[in-house]
């Protein structure tokens, strides 16, 4: 028993000169490195943690400012905050009351609904055939040409919104449509709607099938059966050709005979 406590004693003795060493040392390297802030090598207080005095690192660099993103022009930018709200625009009172009234009356302090209503008014104004046209297929063509643009808009700011991008491709495609019979039926009104809203109309694509690895193979397949076949028959009209010039030539030999 008492080897085994001199044993432990002699270890711990042993740790505890290491310890002294390396803590001797770590003193010597903070000292240096103070030294040299000192001298000007390192900028900033040395910051003391217990016996050890650490240096803080150099920073001497400055951020970029970060530039911010421009996006697209909204459809609400034509709006002047002065213009009053739709259902107060052709109120004759409306003009002599107050500045405060007006600006309550005002888009200033509208919400994005009742812009939007407007937008719509104005680009079926510019459309409809006369003043109470609202079911023709050029009021139609406004009224979704407007919300397909607020959906984009909101798109652009929140992309991963789903059930809005469904109803926006939805708007598209019905517009489609509208488009589609107008461009059968009356094709000046066609021109004049799609020069009237901006509209860029685009010709759907003759084939809609998805092209899979599967559809291809099978694709190439059919093109050499195809092929074979076009081949075969040529060597059968080749055939029969040749079969007829023996005939006609051994008749035409038998009548000089």
């Amino acid at each position: 028993m008492a080897d085994l406590i001199f044993g432990l004693r002699a270890v711990l003795k042993s740790a505890g000169g290491v310890f002294r060493e390396s803590s001797a040392l770590y003193t010597a390297v903070s000292a240096r490195a103070s030294t040299c802030s000192g001298s000007g090598l390192l900028s900033g207080p040395a910051v003391s943690k217990g016996s050890f005095a650490v240096a803080p690192p150099v920073r001497h660099y400055a951020r970029v400012a970060k530039k911010k993103k421009t996006g697209p022009e909204s459809q609400l930018g034509d709006l002047l905050p002065t213009m009053l709200k739709m259902d107060y625009a052709a109120v004759p009172l409306v003009q002599s009351t107050d500045d405060v009234v007006k600006r309550l009356l005002s888009l200033e302090l509208a919400s994005h609904s009742e812009k939007l209503q407007l937008k719509k008014e104005q680009l079926i104004a510019k459309v409809q055939r006369d003043e109470n046209d609202r079911n023709s297929v050029e009021v139609q063509v406004a009224i979704l040409t407007a919300r397909i643009r607020n959906y984009q808009e909101h798109l652009q700011k929140h992309h991963k919104d789903k059930s809005n991008k469904r109803r926006m491709l939805m708007a598209i495609d019905r517009r489609k449509k509208l488009l589609k019979n107008l461009r059968l039926v009356r094709f000046d009104t066609f021109e004049r709607v799609c020069e009237q809203l901006g509209i860029t109309y685009t010709f759907p694509p003759e084939y809609y099938r998805r092209a899979t690895r599967r559809w291809l193979a099978k694709k190439e397949f059919c093109i050499k059966v195809f092929k074979a076949v076009q081949k075969q028959k040529a060597e059968q009209k080749m055939k029969q050709r040749s079969g007829t010039t023996e005939t006609e030539a051994k008749a035409s030999e038998a009548q000089t005979q």
